[in-house]
């Protein structure tokens, strides 16, 4: 709805002065839309033939065009595939190339449906490390769905969680986490088995299988806790991480329900 593909049943949507159901060319020229399932670039065609085509939409300057889209290729490492037929690229050089034509423009907003759908884990990251570059550089506000949480995590800074219509977060992912997991997670790998009563005496036990043992600790115990750990058991190895953030929205989900 926000980028005019659904028209609202009820109620209006105003982004960037318009109403997005309009459709109307001076907004769809300072939006953009990438969806890991679709895509814009012409199945039978190379993508620079694409690209070149969303010069003459956007009516993308030549000069700011060609030294764009130098970066972008230079960044994604496409420049041996630019002159290659779409349908022969792989899914992860087939979303850069989608990422890229959907940038030239330079989009005041950029929509993000499941961006890193079907790629690798490196690519990934260079996709959300680019993202967050696009969005200091040239000041494109990202809005991005996603159910991979590594996506969440590492692009947003603001939050919004959604069931059944109705909003039940908008924070950080911060506020998330001291709203919803006010705790810890404290892994040990121990050296020695131990009974299961001294292990509980540290707090709440979230699983224990020699040699791993995981406990639930509030931040205020944390070093309190570690201490203790340390004198009443045989310690090969200790981490301590916030908690996972696919398990606060499943929690999130599980209370709204």
């Amino acid at each position: 709805m926000l980028s005019g593909i659904l028209f609202p049943t009820s109620g209006s949507i105003n982004v960037l002065g318009f109403q997005p159901s309009e459709r109307k060319n001076e907004f769809l020229k300072k939006i953009s839309l990438v969806m890991g399932q679709k895509n814009q670039l012409m199945w039978d065609l190379p993508a620079i033939d694409t690209f070149n085509l969303n010069r003459e939409t956007y009516e993308i300057l030549k000069n700011d065009f060609n030294d764009l889209l130098d970066e972008l290729v230079e960044i994604f490492d496409i420049k041996d595939i630019l002159n290659q037929q779409v349908r022969k690229l792989s899914l992860g050089q087939r979303m850069k190339c989608e990422l890229i034509a959907s940038l030239l423009h330079k989009p005041k907003i950029l929509f993000l449906d499941e961006p890193t759908i079907g790629l690798d884990i490196l690519i990934q990251k260079k996709l959300r490390q680019f993202i967050k570059e696009f969005n200091r550089r040239y000041g494109t506000t990202v809005i991005l769905t996603s159910h991979y949480m590594d996506d969440v995590k590492e692009i947003a800074n603001r939050v919004i969680i959604i069931n059944q219509g109705n909003l039940v977060f908008d924070n950080s992912i911060k506020e998330l986490s001291h709203t919803y997991a006010n705790y810890k997670i404290l892994s040990l790998t121990l050296n020695k088995d131990v009974d299961k009563k001294t292990v509980q005496t540290l707090g709440e036990v979230v699983s224990f299988n020699y040699p791993q043992l995981i406990l639930k600790v509030k931040p205020e115990l944390i070093a309190e806790t570690t201490s203790r750990a340390l004198s009443i058991l045989d310690v090969d190895d200790i981490d301590i991480r916030e908690p996972e953030l696919k398990d606060i929205v499943t929690k999130i989900f599980e209370k709204k329900s």
